[in-house]
């Protein structure tokens, strides 16, 4: 069974106008550096990236932060973190960010918080990766996102053998073990897969 070691986290550079957004990131920092899972975020120091860093940190937890040279004082870049990247540009940060996580999830954030996880999705439904992506519904932040992909499935743009893969939590408390429970499953499709194709 695949071990779940490293998440991402996508979220915004602000806290939202919600404080339970802040209040989430500030658990899920706790419950990854409780499950002995490295916090893979942008590298900042503010917003709900900070605060997710921050609680991870705090907890006792390893935190990799990884953020392009333009963005260091835009974000305010972090110094505490575990392990600091600093990359060329935005491209290079988004796959070191992939190639380090085992799952990714998305807190609130905005476009740039959307743009991340879609492209995870795209990359999954392409076959690029089968790493579980979830999207963390604080007070229903994703709901528009999950009727727009109900919407483009009900008219036929996403078929049989490209839909999007992934998994929902509304409460921080089920993150993790939702991460774990799509590997396992990821793990037991392939297995099936290579039984197959033994036959």
């Amino acid at each position: 069974m695949t071990e779940l070691k490293r998440v991402c986290v996508y979220c915004g550079s602000g806290h939202g106008r919600n404080p339970a957004y802040e209040a989430a990131a500030a658990e899920l920092g706790g419950a990854l550096a409780a499950a002995g899972l490295e916090l893979v975020y942008g590298g900042g120091s503010i917003g709900l990236m900070g605060t997710v860093a921050h609680s991870v940190l705090s907890a006792g937890g390893r935190v990799t932060g990884v953020i392009p040279q333009f963005l260091k004082d835009r974000e305010v870049m972090l110094a505490d973190v575990t392990e600091l990247i600093t990359t060329a540009d935005m491209h290079e940060r988004k796959r070191i960010m992939f190639e380090r996580a085992d799952a990714f999830v998305a807190l609130p954030g905005g476009i740039g918080t959307l743009e991340e996880v879609v492209e995870m999705m795209t990359w999954s439904q392409l076959g690029q990766h089968e790493k579980p992506i979830l999207l963390a519904n604080i007070e229903g932040f994703w709901d528009p996102l999950t009727v727009l992909l109900d919407h483009m499935r009900d008219e036929a743009f996403l078929r049989p053998g490209l839909d999007v893969t992934f998994v929902t939590a509304d409460r921080i408390a089920d993150v993790v073990p939702r991460l774990r429970e799509a590997l396992a499953a990821r793990d037991e499709l392939q297995g099936d897969r290579e039984t197959i194709e033994k036959l």
